[in-house]
């Protein structure tokens, strides 16, 4: 049986259910559906469980679900980063921001890097096909809706 200690020293077993509740709150008004919600609760316990630990620290629990919900949906995201990382200031949202914004423009660069050996050289200043934003704003990023 998997344990987490939470932060007032209380352990109590893991619960798969607290995970999807604390990530549907985050994705209340979202367009995630329930079955992408279990899903992501499934790989935060398979996540947990890999380690081999007895118990854990709710920490890294909650550690474990911010990748997953950030690739499931950004805002629900911030939502669940802001409660979870005690935001209380707007600089921590601009800051965290920031952050998915490089993350989705490096995303970007990789997807559009050439798969086959063909394109760039790797010579010269970098391209629109080496994924380099234009002065205009052509080419910047975008995280495709679903």
């Amino acid at each position: 049986m998997l344990a987490v200690v939470k932060r007032s020293g209380v352990t109590e077993p893991f619960s798969r259910s607290k995970i999807i509740a604390g990530v549907r709150k985050a994705c209340q008004g979202r367009p995630v559906d329930e079955d992408a919600i279990a899903l992501l609760a499934q790989k935060v316990e398979e996540t947990v469980r890999a380690r081999g630990a007895a118990e854990l620290p709710s920490h890294e629990v909650g550690l474990a679900i911010l990748a997953p919900l950030r690739d499931l949906d950004e805002v629900a995201y911030l939502r669940f980063a802001s409660v979870y990382r005690s935001f209380d200031s707007l600089g921590d949202f601009e800051r965290e921001i920031a952050a998915l914004r490089a993350g989705a423009q490096a995303q970007q660069a990789k997807r559009e890097e050439p798969k086959d050996g063909h394109g760039s050289s790797g010579e010269g200043p970098p391209g629109p096909a080496d994924g380099a934003l234009s002065p205009t704003g052509a080419g910047r990023a975008t995280r495709p809706t679903s």
